[in-house]
């Protein structure tokens, strides 16, 4: 089994920032005409998140928006096979189209964090600045 000391730092990271995504997904699905989704919360707010933990650590944001926009292209295809893949009809077609849909998530989610990795670690630093900037 793998301890904390074993998964590399990003990762660490990443995983924070699904985890606490998850309850700020939740809220923001409360909302009048929200269509948040668990995927689309991780994939925004999580690699957000996870970049603002690595703005405070030695870590690259976009790194860890990477890692953590990849975790949450898998929660997509998950949640959508526990829920909708069990009512859908299986043909040739649609396991070819399911195969190439989740190719692209996986391979967008992945930006998508890295984007937003950047930006969470871009406002922790702009922060940290001003806070530096206003005591002296």
């Amino acid at each position: 089994m793998l301890s904390s000391a074993q998964i590399p730092q990003v990762w660490q990271v990443a995983i924070l920032g699904t985890i606490a995504s998850v309850p700020a997904t939740i809220v923001i699905n409360w909302l009048p005409n929200s269509e948040a989704t668990v995927g689309g919360g991780v994939m925004i707010i999580g690699a957000l998140i996870a970049g603002g933990l690595a703005g405070n650590r030695s870590i690259d944001p976009g790194a860890a928006g990477l890692c953590a926009g990849f975790l949450s292209g898998l929660i997509a295809v998950s949640v959508f096979v526990l829920t909708e893949g069990t009512t859908v009809a299986w043909s040739l077609n649609t396991i070819v189209f399911f195969l190439i849909a989740v190719v692209v998530t996986l391979c967008l989610s992945p930006v998508f964090g890295l984007i937003f990795g950047r930006i969470g670690g871009w406002v922790i630093n702009t922060i940290a600045n001003f806070g530096g900037n206003q005591a002296s």
